[in-house]
C-alpha cells in the first residue's frame, strides 16, 4: 500500500469529510462514464450508492470504536453487498427481442457500492485504483469488446412473422445461403390472441455465406413482419 500519514487512517473529522468526499468523486467518474452513455443509473445513482456505502462503514466504525458495541464490523458492509443486488436487479431488463440489457450497469453499481466500502473504511488506494480499472473497463474494453463481436461469425437474428410456415422456409433459406445453424429459439402466440410469432436464430458465417443477402431475403419474403440482426 502506499505510505499514507497514520493519521488518514484513524477516525477523525477530517478523514470522515475526506472518505466522504472519495467515495463521492469516486461514484461521480463513474456514473459520468455512464451518463455518456445515456444508461439508466447515471451520477446521481452512482453517488448515491458510493456516498450510502461508505457511510455504512464509517457507521460500522463508529459503533465499534467510540460507542464500543463488540459486534462485527463488517456485518453492515456485508448487507451493502447483498442489498445492491436488488438495485441491479431493477437495471435488467429482457427486450421484445429477446436480449438481456443492463448486466453491466448492474455490475456497475455493485462494483461502485464496494468502492464506497473501501473509501469509507479508509482504504483509499483500493478505492482510487478499483475506480481506475472500472472506468478503463468502461471506457477501452468495451471497444475492444465490440471490435471481436464485429469480427466474429457468429451472430443472431430475430424474425418476427404472422405465418407459421414462413419458419420452414427461412430455415431452407439460411440452408441454401451455406449458413450453418446453431441454435432456434420460437414463441408461438396464443391462439386466443392476435400476436405474431418470432424466432431468435443463431447463425454461423462460412466462407460462401453473404449476411446482408440473407437478410435481404428473409425480409422480401411472404408473411415476414421484422427482420433484424442481433
Amino acid at each position: 500500500m502506499f505510505n499514507l500519514p497514520e493519521e488518514l487512517r484513524d477516525i477523525t473529522m477530517g478523514t470522515v469529510i475526506l472518505r466522504l468526499l472519495l467515495a463521492a468523486g469516486c461514484g461521480f467518474a463513474i456514473g459520468l462514464e455512464r451518463t455518456w452513455r445515456r444508461r439508466t443509473a447515471g451520477l446521481r445513482t452512482h453517488i448515491l450508492i458510493c456516498l450510502g456505502a461508505a457511510i455504512t462503514t464509517l457507521t460500522s466504525q463508529f459503533l465499534y470504536l467510540d460507542l464500543h458495541y463488540y459486534t462485527d464490523m463488517a456485518r453492515l458492509g456485508a448487507q451493502v453487498i447483498a442489498g445492491l443486488g436488488f438495485i441491479g436487479a431493477g437495471t435488467i431488463i429482457v427486450t421484445r427481442h429477446q436480449r438481456i440489457k443492463g448486466l453491466t450497469t448492474a455490475a456497475g453499481l455493485w462494483t461502485c457500492g464496494i468502492i464506497g466500502l473501501a473509501a469509507g473504511s479508509g482504504f483509499y488506494e483500493g478505492a482510487i485504483i478499483a475506480t481506475v480499472l472500472m472506468l478503463f473497463a468502461e471506457l477501452v474494453i468495451t471497444r475492444l469488446e465490440h471490435d471481436i463481436l464485429d469480427r466474429s461469425r457468429d451472430f443472431s437474428v430475430y424474425i418476427e412473422y404472422d405465418n407459421t410456415g414462413v419458419l420452414s422456409a427461412i430455415i431452407a433459406l439460411v440452408r441454401e445461403e451455406n449458413f450453418k445453424i446453431q441454435n432456434i429459439e420460437v414463441a408461438r402466440p396464443n391462439v386466443t390472441k392476435k400476436h405474431n410469432a418470432f424466432a431468435l436464430i443463431s447463425l454461423r458465417e462460412t466462407r460462401n455465406a453473404r449476411q446482408e443477402e440473407l437478410l435481404d431475403a428473409v425480409r422480401k419474403m411472404e408473411g415476414v413482419v421484422s427482420v433484424d440482426l442481433m
